[in-house]
């Protein structure tokens, strides 16, 4: 006879309850994530040696290579340029600075081929007047052949003038010799006889005698000599009226040793009251200048600038105050006039295309990696207040509940004198019926 099986409602309740007291398993703590393989990069892998043909070989490859890129691209390599160095501008301005002597002694034949005016003996007043020569310009004195000179008579004649007057401007070392040159202007060309007279022919054809505004007279030697206009076999005294900027009238007595016995030019400064061989033994300044003394002719003129070199050497007083001026306002204006070239050339840009295709590109590339960097930084801001959140998670569920806080007693009242407050007793309350009493 078969038993009925069971059912599952039949099993014993212990097993149940026993189930029931089974404690939970504690919560698992979250891991935390594994850290990006993007934090940290693997570290390149180290070049083994090869040798020196292999290295060569390295070397055809990229060559092949950059022959390649430039086929398939259609764009040459750009190399370093010398005007990426420190070394460049100091360089560059070496250079002009060569340029400017070599062209200046290929001008003037001479060298050095520019000299500093020393002395007012030139001007033509106190105040400096721009195209004549002042105190503290720089002057260009050039070599040129004698029968090139152009004295002041023969300037009047044909009209030539320079700096302000008829004829050349001289640069010459006086008597042949001396530290310092003197810059004054040839008047006439006297040459000399070994007979013992002079011939002036440069006095020929000019006003002369007792004509209106005579240039020149002779008078000849002797108590009874009367003026003419004789201009050979000259060796009395020989007269010039109305010469130079302050019209000057002088005589030169030509039997004085103080001329030298040997030909040359008289010259005189346009600022000054006699001409520089006058004198009766000795010159005032030198006399006659030969050609052999002279260094060269004025045939240019940079205002100003020598200035600089006088006040270095404590001649600052002979020059005009308005030439300091003059200098201050052109410094100014050639650095205004370089910082403004300097700018017009970078903002139209003078390099080659290639390098400007070149910079361009890299200025993409520092804006794609800069964008770049800008989102891995957010990237990395999100994840590390994602991991923050979680952390503070973990910590509110590892923290035990603190127990309450007990209440303390409240303060007593402060105790007042007079008369004491009545207490007044109240009755208990109730208590309160519990489920149990209630069924019954």
């Amino acid at each position: 006879m078969s038993h009925p099986r069971p059912r599952a409602d039949d099993d014993d309740p212990g097993d149940d309850e026993d189930d029931e007291e089974e404690p939970s398993p504690p919560p698992r703590r979250r891991s935390r994530p594994p850290p990006s393989s993007r934090s940290r990069s693997r570290p390149s892998p180290v070049r083994r040696w090869r040798g020196p043909e292999a290295q060569t070989e390295d070397v055809d490859e990229e060559e092949e290579a950059e022959a390649a890129a430039t086929r398939t691209t259609g764009k040459k390599p750009v190399y370093w340029r010398a005007r990426d160095s420190l070394f460049f501008e100091p360089l560059v301005a070496l250079a002009i600075i060569v340029v400017l002597l070599v062209s200046l002694f290929a001008y003037t034949q001479n060298w050095p081929p520019i000299y500093v005016v020393e002395s007012d003996s030139m001007q033509h007043g106190p105040n400096d007047q721009l195209g004549l020569i002042n105190t503290g310009d720089l002057v260009l004195a050039q070599k040129v052949p004698l029968s090139q000179i152009t004295p002041y008579v023969s300037g009047f004649q044909t009209g030539y003038s320079t700096y302000g007057e008829y004829g050349d401007v001289l640069l010459y070392w006086p008597n042949g010799a001396g530290s310092t040159p003197v810059i004054h202007r040839a008047i006439a060309y006297l040459e000399w006889n070994p007979q013992g007279y002079y011939n002036a022919s440069d006095l020929a054809g000019l006003p002369c005698g007792n004509v209106a505004n005579p240039v020149y007279s002779y008078t000849p030697p002797g108590p009874r000599g009367v003026p003419n206009c004789d201009t050979t076999h000259l060796t009395g005294t020989l007269n010039f009226y109305d010469i130079g900027w302050k019209s000057l009238n002088f005589s030169l007595t030509l039997t004085a040793p103080a001329l030298g016995q040997h030909s040359g030019f008289i010259t005189l400064g346009d600022g000054n009251s006699l001409p520089d061989q006058a004198g009766a033994a000795v010159a005032v300044i030198s006399s006659l200048v030969e050609p052999a003394w002279i260094i060269g002719v004025a045939r240019g003129m940079i205002p100003w600038f020598g200035s600089v070199k006088l006040l270095l050497e404590g001649q600052a007083g002979e020059v005009p105050p308005q030439s300091w001026e003059f200098l201050g306002l052109t410094l100014v204006g050639i650095i205004l006039a370089a910082f403004g070239i300097h700018y017009a050339l970078r903002r139209e840009g003078i390099e080659t295309p290639l390098r400007r295709e070149e910079e361009e590109e890299a200025r993409t590339e520092a804006e794609a990696a800069a964008a770049a960097e800008g989102s891995t930084r957010r990237h990395w801001l999100s994840v590390l207040r994602r991991r923050r959140t979680e952390d503070d998670e973990d910590e509110e569920e590892e923290t035990p509940a603190r127990p309450p806080k007990k209440r303390s007693p409240p303060a007593a009242p402060p105790t007042r004198r007079g008369r004491p407050a009545p207490h007044v007793r109240r009755p208990p309350k109730p208590a309160k019926k519990s489920e149990a009493d209630e069924e019954l």
